[in-house]
């Protein structure tokens, strides 16, 4: 599969997605959105974890404001309610998502590495909101990724003030999960990748989608739906190799059942 924003690449059970604009700084568009979006939206069955690279000195520039007509304000919610159904896709999805950021990782961009469920960073990444100095607020999730991990008002102070957080300042506050040197993100996004992998399909998938809902509920439901994913875990063919291996110490097989 192939696409002139996107290129895509399975090798097993792992899949590659690269951003592959390297002359517009992988600025995002439309098109772009829409193609990733497709991909987690169905992805091939035999896929287990994803890895999302880009090609070029950066990762994603932002929005792409040749791509950015005006709209009406209906339009304009329409365009933000693309954005999120797509990073939905990947963020709730089924296949975990390892990011390789290098470069710019910047509005629009920050607000698609942030739906990566695993992100390896190099030195050379910086990351920044500049909506705000642009007249224009975060549409593609920002408000909710971004400010989750950062907390809204060290948000708020980057909206207002567009400066850059440096890798290792990100890398602190939890932009990054591991912080690497020059040209060395990417391997390691797809050894991650290949590891995670090899988890039992259920398990990846419960921990993609349970734990985000159970952050967003109250302590005790919290606590009642942790016990739900437990049961229907640990009742699997899955569980079972996985303890028997564990004891006969071997790397498991999992076979998704």
């Amino acid at each position: 599969m192939t696409a002139s924003s996107v290129r895509f690449e399975v090798d097993g059970n792992v899949a590659e997605l690269a951003l592959a604009r390297p002359d517009k700084r992988n600025a995002v568009h439309e098109a772009m959105v829409r193609e990733i979006g497709a991909f987690f939206s169905d992805p091939p069955p035999a896929v287990r974890a994803a890895v999302l690279v880009a090609d070029g000195d950066h990762f994603c520039a932002g929005l792409d404001l040749d791509d950015h007509s005006r709209r009406s304000a209906f339009e304009t919610m329409e365009h933000s309610r693309l954005w999120h159904r797509a990073f939905a896709a990947i963020e709730h999805g089924r296949i975990p998502l390892v990011a390789a950021l290098h470069g710019a990782v910047v509005g629009g961009g920050l607000e698609l590495a942030l739906t990566a469920h695993v992100r390896i960073a190099e030195r050379s990444a910086f990351y920044a909101l500049p909506e705000g100095r642009l007249g224009i607020f975060v549409g593609g999730g920002a408000s909710v990724r971004v400010g989750r991990i950062l907390g809204p008002d060290r948000m708020r102070e980057m909206m207002l003030s567009g400066r850059r957080l440096t890798a290792d300042e990100g890398q602190r506050l939890g932009l990054s999960h591991e912080l690497v040197g020059p040209g060395e993100a990417q391997q390691r996004a797809r050894e991650l990748a290949a590891q995670i992998a090899h988890n039992a399909p259920l398990i990846n998938q419960l921990i993609l989608t349970a734990l985000p809902r159970i952050d967003d509920m109250a302590r005790s439901d919290g606590f009642w739906a942790e016990s739900l994913a437990a049961a229907i875990s640990q009742s699997t063919a899955d569980a079972e190799e996985g303890l028997r291996a564990f004891l006969e110490k071997r790397p498991p097989e999992f076979r998704g059942e």
